[in-house]
């Protein structure tokens, strides 16, 4: 049971730095944030429609597997034995 928990953790972890990435790379769409610190200034070079799709889809399934690891961390703290942590 240990073992299950330190393993969804180090997931936890890594998805958590993947998912900040992941976000600070999707292209700003005006009038937010990213147009305060230089988003704004966009040029013709920037990704692809492609490019954003594929984006969209790794940022979507890292975030099901973040959401996964908390509630599979939940259970675990729920159901596990009194002194066990």
């Amino acid at each position: 049971m240990d073992i299950l928990l330190v393993i969804l953790q180090v997931v936890l972890a890594i998805t958590s730095v993947l998912l900040i990435l992941f976000i600070l790379l999707h292209r700003g769409k005006g009038g937010g944030l990213s147009d305060m610190f230089g988003g704004g200034v966009t040029s013709s070079a920037s990704s692809s429609g492609v490019a954003e799709k594929n984006l969209n889809r790794m940022t979507t399934w890292t975030l099901v597997i973040w959401v996964l690891a908390i509630v599979l961390m939940g259970v675990l703290s729920r159901f596990a034995t009194p002194g066990m942590y």
